[in-house]
């Protein structure tokens, strides 16, 4: 249960298998492993010692996975930041966990100076890009090629591998520690519910400082599959990727995938190499699951539910159930059943464990399980309880263990007394031929405290009023879940993920009403 063992196979075994394709820049697993082997020896005579974590603020690229390998191989911790931070919550990272080394990219250059005089210990910056490399930052390139290919350490096991950071929504950012373990054994899971595409070639658009693409890419190191690589989501930079390459796999989120297929040149591109399209981070995938099967029939479409704390695997919906009966049955709404080796329980607030088709937390339990937030034993004694990750999401299992969520239970909406599940008005909404994303909140209201408010981004050309939106729903669901108010905008706030980030849309209301947030 190490994680470098995986590259060190595909050395052993197919060594001039292309392992990373960037742009123009193609590179085999011989000649990555001895870029991995030089950067780990690099990064030792920096000061990088057993456990000694190594951050890196870049956009997606081929040098960022030799930073999580080379750093794997050296014996350090990742520390992926979050490229939509600010420079306070970039420092607050690096100070939290005593990060030493930072590598920045081209993109993140400018930020080199304001870090350095806010950090309480300046790391040592590297710059890995095309650009010249300012004084006072060494290059990644140079230190590569100076270099000694060390051996691999061969940290693994309970040994510390990453320390990532969530999103920072509620207060300071907290740091899920993850072991090798925690990541080889989630990704193993993963592996067994959706067997690797021998020689295949895998596209990764989800950023790698998030748990999804990082996991991803573990996954597809296990599966010695060629890691094609975008620096972020352009929906026409990813259909022209998808088409050179003879991309057969990806992972997006439901926003980026309904941007791909609306785009207006989709049509134009060959994309029957594509034979498999996992997403996940949204259960609001009605409308987009018919639109692939309407626009790529042959795609296997496949549905994992996850987070950071989880590494993230804990359930998987197959492509079976993506077919026609399964939506004419309501199963295509589930995230599928557990993944071996994870156990899922609905639990009440008291922690007792809930009968099938009752809502309630979901709690988890696995070897893919953190070992907890970093620095924050308060924090992790309430997510880890009596060996069981609690999720803070609001869900059920039906009687052949099919797991449904329902919302975060941050996000429910009581209205009058009724719980509101925003994911099942928004499935509704994006079924909307007019609607191209959507996302629903509670909104402060004086007589039922909290009402169902709809955000809308309209399709490119297309006509739609609050009304419509109101009648649309009233077809399909009841009338105290229909949206009291609608308020249509150009585009929405997401995540470096491409998840819709609710509470810069909630916050504003419940500010505005009682001075605080909900």
């Amino acid at each position: 249960m190490y994680l470098t063992q995986s590259l060190q196979r595909s050395l052993q075994q197919s060594p001039d298998h292309t392992a990373t394709v960037f742009g123009e820049r193609r590179r085999t697993f011989r000649q990555f492993a001895d870029r991995v082997a030089r950067l780990a020896g690099a990064l030792q005579r920096l000061g990088m010692a057993g456990g000694d974590r190594v951050g890196m603020l870049a956009l997606n690229s081929d040098r960022y996975l030799e930073y999580v390998m080379g750093v794997w191989w050296g014996g350090g911790v990742l520390n992926p930041v979050n490229v939509r931070w600010s420079v306070a919550e970039i420092v607050y990272s690096l100070d939290d966990c005593d990060t030493g080394i930072l590598i920045v990219d081209d993109q993140f250059l400018p930020m080199i100076d304001a870090i350095r005089s806010k950090a309480a210990r300046a790391p040592v910056f590297i710059h890995a890009g095309e650009q010249t490399t300012p004084p006072g930052v060494l290059s990644f390139e140079q230190l590569i090629a100076e270099g000694p290919a060390i051996a691999d350490a061969g940290r693994g096991g309970e040994d510390l591998a990453c320390i990532m950071y969530t999103g920072g929504t509620t207060g300071f950012p907290k740091g899920v520690m993850q072991s090798h373990r925690n990541l080889w054994s989630a990704g193993m899971q993963r592996m067994t519910e959706m067997p690797p595409l021998r020689g295949g070639s895998n596209l990764h658009i989800a950023p790698f400082f998030h748990i999804a693409g990082l996991a991803r890419a573990v996954v597809q190191f296990l599966g010695g599959e060629t890691h094609a690589i975008v620096a972020a989501f352009e929906p026409e930079l990813v259909l022209r990727t998808i088409e050179r390459e003879r991309i057969n796999e990806t992972l997006m989120v439901p926003t980026m995938i309904q941007m791909l297929l609306a785009h207006p040149d989709f049509a134009r591109y060959d994309l029957s190499s594509l034979t498999r399209m996992a997403y996940g981070a949204s259960p609001s995938a009605g409308a987009m699951i018919e639109e692939v099967r309407a626009k790529l029939p042959w795609v296997e479409l496949s549905h994992s539910y996850g987070l950071t704390e989880a590494c993230p695997i804990v359930s998987t919906n197959p492509p079976e159930n993506h077919s026609a009966e399964a939506i004419a049955s309501g199963l295509s709404k589930s995230v599928g059943r557990s993944c071996v080796g994870v156990s899922v329980k609905i639990v009440d607030e008291q922690g007792e464990e809930l009968p099938r088709g009752h809502v309630g937390e979901i709690t988890v339990q696995g070897a893919n399980i953190m070992q907890g937030y970093w620095n924050k034993p308060e924090e992790t004694a309430k997510a880890l309880r009596n060996g069981w990750l609690h999720t803070g999401d609001g869900g059920y299992v039906d009687e052949q263990g099919y797991l449904f969520i329902v919302d975060r239970i941050k996000d429910m909406i009581v209205s009058g007394g009724e719980n509101v599940y925003s994911a099942e008005v928004e499935n509704v909404i994006l079924r909307h031929p007019s609607v191209a994303m959507c996302a629903v909140i509670g909104i402060p209201h004086a007589q039922w405290g909290e009402a169902v408010h709809a955000v809308v981004v309209r399709k490119p050309g297309c006509e739609l009023s609050e009304d419509d939106i109101r009648l649309h729903c009233r077809e399909y669901i009841a009338g105290y879940k229909c949206p009291k108010t609608v308020e249509f905008r150009e585009t929405m706030p997401l995540s470096g993920a491409g998840k819709i980030l609710k509470r810069e849309l909630r916050d504003p209301h419940w500010v505005a009403e009682q001075g605080k947030t909900r």
